[in-house]
């Protein structure tokens, strides 16, 4: 495993954990149908913490486990703020958390709220 796979799974990991602790977990997982949407984060079939969960985790845990490329044109930020805009500050470590992949795999950082100063 790379450094940056390792890096990646580390995030992975506390996504996870920041959906769970937020409640955004979801219990019940959508119909074949719904998740095999072909609209961008499946945006007429699920939310996006759906997406996450059933989509972007197991698929990204997948490439880490092959020992895959990694995706590197990823912005998955923006779609975040939007998504969790009615949970206010309380999504700040979760946006931050989606801000780090996507810096970490890109290189960019489209982050605009609940920016971390170091």
């Amino acid at each position: 495993m790379t450094s940056q796979q390792h890096s990646i799974d580390d995030l992975l990991y506390q996504l996870e954990q920041e959906l769970r602790r937020l409640t955004l977990w979801s219990l019940v997982k959508p119909s074949p149908e719904k998740l095999m949407s072909t609209a961008p984060f499946c945006v007429d079939t699920l939310r996006f913490e759906q997406w996450l969960q059933y989509i972007f985790l197991p698929q990204m845990y997948q490439l880490i486990k092959n020992l895959q490329p990694l995706p590197t044109q990823i912005a998955l930020c923006p779609m975040a703020e939007e998504a969790f805009v009615g949970l206010s500050d309380k999504a700040a470590d979760l946006i931050n958390i989606i801000g780090d992949i996507d810096e970490l795999l890109s290189g960019q950082r489209q982050q605009q709220k609940f920016l971390r100063h170091e």
